[in-house]
């Protein structure tokens, strides 16, 4: 499967583009004209005597249609065009008349009519086309390296490779299955069946025809206050850029608030690329770097809470009769408040935002593509986003497996802190476990994808935070899997130097990585899970992302563990390994990155982390004859 990629409309091609179209179609009106006019006095020179008043009405027929000649026309006698035009013979000049040469000249006429109207059809179809992003055509953003040899060719053999905007994150391509691999390990690297999708963000032409007046905006500005980790950050981003499109107001670039957990103070220019989000966005929202003089000194209007699940209409209702008088809204604390049902043009903006506009700066994409390629190359990878931080064991009241020492440690955090439990809190230990509420540890992880197919002498990118114990919680992972890499493993001196007090950077740079990756699992709920798929809180939000980006950019492979099918299995001795293996294949056989669709399970799914339907159609005619 190769990378994605739309192409794209620069503004400085378009408008080179309409000046070229648009002097062609008026230089061959011109000639047309030039024409008429010379058959029309060789016609009338054949009827007229020639003397000094015959003469003179040929004279004022040419000038009949320019009295005062424009700049434009002016521009054209002068221009090297003129030559062309000078040949034509003059009607002063009496020649036999032969009736072959005006049927020629109605037949050039005829062509350079055709021409102009030709040039006047791609003024339109230019003018339509600067706002929708279409399906796909080809191309590959990242050059791969040179591979590993069992591993030569760049796309595999059942999927075609597919192509994703310029401004899209792109991965590296997925090997192709070895030849020298046994079935199962074959069948653990496969990727799954695309079955066609591909993006679409066609708009309406409603949306469009309202784009013009929003992108403009120069009243109304919406200020959002966005909290959490990386993926938190992202959905809250993509939110912000869907109530300023309701309430078609401009969207000053957020602000970063610095988070007690991630106690990063990064800005967002620090971490996204502003250029690339404004230029991105600029026929939806206007988005501006800070709020114009003109509104320093306006009261805005502050709003700290949104109830969950909010539609349209009520942030309509709740916000815009204020910011009409006021004219800027400053929001906090969104935490994805907005509905996950929204009209289609939204749904599509959402998916817009989440995989185009966000992007990385160069120096973190730079960083982030020689760790994917440095894993890359020596073969097929797999992502692993380990949940076992300290919080997380915290936040979610399960055992940490470790021991009771260790378990003690989380027991008296969570009890000085309780506001940090955010799972069910009625639960016992054993229960929120059997419920699948915990996060799997190392050792049931390295079972997972043993019995799944991985090979023993697989690649292991592990992403996340240092794990509560540090290296005994990795243990049994180690065990099964030696080949395990991080990204300080994979830096070279130095290169993280810049980055080593800034959290979400080190995020950023597992989620290039993990997008990159081969198979990409998450051993707990998460954003960059969700992003990657896949967090409900911070963890939920790496699943989140890496979820939907995966399908977006072509359905790469991405197991979703049945945790509360797992348990039941781990803690079952009287199977044999055998049959370990086929019950855990069987589990999971719909769960390895199949396209799912949002509608399928009720309005509780984002479209970030299920773009089929809204933001993936089909391949098919259409999309080949627009690509």
């Amino acid at each position: 499967m190769g990378s994605y990629y739309h192409p794209e409309l620069k503004p400085s091609l378009i408008s080179l583009h309409l000046r070229l179209s648009l002097s062609l179609s008026l230089f061959t009106l011109f000639v047309c004209i030039r024409l008429c006019l010379h058959l029309t006095a060789v016609r009338a020179s054949r009827s007229l005597p020639y003397s000094s008043s015959s003469m003179a009405i040929l004279r004022n027929i040419q000038s009949s249609f320019i009295k005062t000649p424009s700049p434009f026309f002016t521009f054209l006698f002068i221009s090297p065009f003129t030559s062309l035009l000078s040949k034509l013979p003059s009607p002063r000049i009496h020649r036999p008349y032969s009736s072959s040469r005006p049927r020629s000249y109605i037949f050039v006429i005829f062509l350079l009519i055709l021409l102009s109207l030709l040039g006047l059809s791609q003024l339109r179809l230019v003018s339509v086309s600067q706002n929708p992003i279409p399906c796909p055509s080809f191309p590959t953003l990242l050059s791969p390296p040179t591979s590993h040899p069992p591993f030569a060719s760049l796309s595999s053999k059942n999927h075609e490779p597919v192509v994703l905007s310029r401004s899209a994150t792109v991965p590296l391509p997925v090997h192709p299955v070895s030849g020298n691999a046994t079935a199962e390990e074959a069948e653990f690297w496969a990727q799954p069946d695309g079955e066609g999708y591909r993006p679409c963000l066609d708009f309406t032409t409603q949306y469009r025809k309202a784009s013009a007046k929003i992108s403009k905006e120069k009243q109304k500005f919406l200020v959002v206050v966005v909290v959490g980790g990386l993926n938190q950050q992202k959905k809250q981003i993509v939110d912000a850029v869907i109530i300023a499109r309701i309430l078609e107001a401009a969207l000053i670039v957020p602000v970063l608030e610095v988070d007690q957990v991630w106690k990063d103070e990064s800005e967002f220019s620090e971490i996204f690329d502003v250029d690339h989000f404004k230029r991105t966005l600029q026929a939806d929202v206007r988005v501006l770097s800070s709020l114009p003089s003109t509104h320093l000194s306006s009261k805005p209007i502050i709003n700290g809470h949104m109830p969950d699940n909010v539609s349209p209409l009520w942030i309509r209702t709740k916000f815009l009769t204020e910011l009409n008088r006021g004219g800027v809204l400053i929001l906090r604390g969104m935490y994805s408040k907005l509905s996950k049902n929204l009209p289609l043009d939204l749904q599509k903006l959402r998916c817009k935002v989440a995989f185009l506009a966000l992007r990385f700066t160069s120096p973190i994409q730079e960083l982030g593509d020689k760790f994917a390629r440095r894993m890359w190359i020596k073969g097929p990878y797999i992502a692993l986003h380990l949940r076992l931080e300290k919080d997380v064991w915290v936040r979610s009241g399960c055992l940490t497996g470790l021991g009771p020492e260790h378990d003690d440690i989380i027991r008296k955090t969570r009890e000085s802190q309780p506001q940090l439990l955010t799972e069910r809190l009625n639960m016992t230990n054993t229960n929120r476990r059997l419920a699948g509420l915990c996060p799997l540890n190392a050792l049931e992880v390295a079972r997972l994808i043993k019995a799944l197919g991985a090979p023993r002498t697989a690649q292991v990118y592990r992403a996340g935070g240092e794990p509560f114990g540090g290296a005994l919680a990795l243990q049994g992972l180690v065990r099964e899997f030696p080949n395990i890499v991080t990204k300080e493993m994979l830096a070279k001196e130095g290169e993280l130097i810049p980055y080593m007090n800034r959290s979400i950077v080190m995020a950023a740079l597992d989620y290039i990585v993990s997008l990159s990756s081969d198979v990409f699992l998450a051993s707990h709920g998460g954003n960059m899970g969700s992003a990657i798929q896949c967090f409900k809180w911070s963890m939920r939000k790496m699943i989140f992302s890496c979820l939907g980006h995966r399908a977006y950019v072509g359905h790469r492979k991405l197991l979703k563990p049945n945790k509360r099918g797992m348990i039941r299995l781990f803690e079952n001795t009287s199977i044999s390994e055998a049959e370990f293996r086929s019950i855990t294949k069987k589990m999971h056989r719909r769960y390895q990155g199949q396209p799912e669709k949002r509608i399928d399970k009720g309005s509780s799914r984002d479209v970030i982390a299920y773009p089929v339907p809204e933001c993936m159609c089909r391949h098919g005619i259409r999309s080949l004859l627009r690509s």
